[in-house]
This record gives structure tokens, C-alpha cells and sequence, in this order.
């Protein structure tokens, strides 16, 4: 894993609440509250960077994962416990809610199967286990999406399909993370930091990228996205405390204004924690492309008289 200390929301934009979803949910305890890797500890599951909302911890490998995908006719997934047949993942860990999206909506024309080990055996099985409930989430959402089918066949050749099968696919050449020399992996985790900054994180920007091009076959999905009631009193403090620029307000002595922008949005929830009148939530929307991308005008309040 690769951490981004400007991606970071407490970096961004600094908050009473520090963020310690890393950190809390780390099943190894590899993670400091400075953010530091310990080599001895971290395995590279994944979870930090699926409970993470804006890219501040990410696997090195991200942007070979997506081009696989893009580029494979028939797309196979192994993690390291299962029996090699396909792009080895460290984990199912490392699939967020945006990523499994991507691959439902990227099954409705290539066939993408997952091998995996036996979790239930596995160290890593809590990042597993915080993924397949958020697939579920997914699943419970969009019931209707294509079918994306999981074996589970351990590198000993043994176990028993949990979900429809798919035909196997040559292995990629390229080896996997435990390929490469431990030792020296665990020479550089420590250091493994990056200066590099975007707003939006990469498993957004690949959902968004892969919706664009099928936005024609796909009307809408189901998105988190933020609502607000008629208790607002029109403080504005929820876009003050948005680390994203997500959220913003118009005023100019007019009627308070809020622009809600979902593509930018991690869902950190301060907007939801600060608002004192308790008027915002985060709830399942069908947005379109259009709205997904675009800008909604949340809430116009009434003015001063």
C-alpha cells in the first residue's frame, strides 16, 4: 500500500473528529496514528484502502489492475491463497464500494470471475469479510445487476464454488505481490509514501470512466448520495466542514444555496455529523450519469423574511 498524505481528509481539510478508519480497521494493527506502515505487520489485505473514503492509503498496483480489466477479453481475479488462474489482488480486501460497481457494470459484456482461498482460514479474512458486506450492500441496492460469479478454489486444488462457476483464464504473466522478494518488499513499506494529490479517488474516476462509456445501456445506479429535510435552518456549516468541495453554498445576501456534486463526494459524513438540526442523511439514490457528474441543487432556503 501506498500512503497519500495529501489525499488524506485530515490533510485536506482538518476536522475536530480526526479520521481513523485505517487505523481502527486495520486487523493487524500495521498502521500508526501517523499513518506509518509496519513491514512486520502489514500484509497488504487491503482495508485501509477500501475503508479509506479519498484515496489516502492505495494500492501500488492500482492502475495495473484497472488497465487488466479494461484491456482482457475474459477477466479472471486470483487472490494469493487460491489456485493461480487469472490477475493476482492481495485481497478481496482492496475492493471498495465504487470498484465493485465497476465490475458489475463491466460483466454485462465481458465474462469476470474471482478465485479465491479459503477466507474463513485466511489472516486477512476480516478485509475479506468487510468486502463481501459491501458487495452485499451493493447487491441489496442494484438486485438487478449482472452477474459477477466467485469460486473459491484454495492453491491446493481443494474447495467448493460459493457462487456461480465461470471458465478459467490463462494466468497473467506478471507476478504477483508475493512473487516479489519479501524481504525486500518489507525493506520499502515503511518509506512508501507519496506527495502525489488528486480530489477524486482512482476507484471513482474508474466507475466514472466505465459508466461513461456504457451510459447508454446503464439509465441509472443506485448511489450513495446525500438528502436533506425540511428541518434545515440554513447555517451552512455542512459545506464549510466539506473536505471535497462536495458540498457548496450561495449566499451573496440571498437565500442560502447548497450545490451538492456526488462524483466528488467520499461520503465522510461530516456534513451528516455537524448539522445540528439533524436535516441531512446519506441514503441509496438512482442517479443518472448526469446526475452523478453534474451539480444538484440540494436545498434554496426561504430567506430572512
Amino acid at each position: 500500500m501506498v500512503y497519500h498524505h495529501h489525499n488524506c481528509l485530515n490533510t485536506k481539510k482538518p476536522y475536530v473528529s480526526l479520521c481513523r478508519l485505517c487505523i481502527d480497521s486495520c486487523p493487524h494493527q500495521a498502521i500508526s496514528v501517523y499513518r506509518e506502515l509496519n513491514a512486520n505487520h502489514c500484509t497488504e489485505c487491503g482495508i485501509c484502502m477500501a475503508v479509506c473514503p479519498s484515496d489516502g492509503f492505495v494500492y501500488y498496483n492500482t492502475d495495473k489492475l484497472y488497465e487488466f480489466i479494461r484491456n482482457s477479453e475474459k477477466i479472471v481475479l486470483n487472490c494469493p491463497q487460491a489456485i493461480p488462474t487469472g490477475y493476482e489482488i492481495p485481497c478481496l480486501g482492496v475492493f471498495d464500494r465504487d470498484l465493485w460497481m465497476t465490475c458489475l457494470m463491466v460483466a454485462r459484456e465481458k465474462e469476470l470471475t474471482m478465485v479465491t482461498g479459503m477466507c474463513a482460514e485466511c489472516p486477512d479474512k476480516k478485509a475479506c469479510g468487510m468486502s463481501v458486506q459491501i458487495f452485499k450492500e451493493v447487491h441489496n441496492s442494484w438486485q438487478d445487476h449482472p452477474t459477477l460469479r466467485i469460486k473459491v478454489i484454495p492453491g491446493d486444488g481443494g474447495g467448493e464454488p460459493v457462487m456461480e462457476a465461470m471458465s478459467a483464464q490463462t494466468r497473467s504473466e506478471e507476478k504477483g505481490w508475493r512473487d516479489i522478494g519479501r524481504e525486500k518488499l518489507e525493506a520499502m513499506l515503511p518509506g512508501i509514501t507519496s506527495d502525489e494529490a488528486y480530489l477524486i479517488p482512482k476507484t471513482r474516476q474508474f466507475l466514472e470512466e466505465v459508466w461513461q462509456s456504457r451510459k447508454s445501456e446503464i439509465e441509472a445506479l443506485p448511489i450513495p448520495a446525500l438528502k436533506i429535510n425540511e428541518r434545515c435552518v440554513d447555517c451552512g456549516e455542512c459545506s464549510e466542514v466539506c473536505p471535497q468541495g462536495a458540498l457548496t453554498q450561495k449566499e451573496n445576501g440571498e437565500p442560502l444555496t447548497l450545490i451538492y456534486e456526488p462524483l466528488k463526494c467520499v461520503r465522510c459524513q461530516r456534513c451528516v455529523t455537524i448539522c445540528r438540526s439533524k436535516a441531512l442523511s446519506m441514503e441509496w439514490k438512482s442517479l443518472s450519469y448526469r446526475l452523478f457528474t453534474g451539480k444538484i441543487l440540494l436545498h434554496q432556503g426561504k430567506g430572512p423574511f
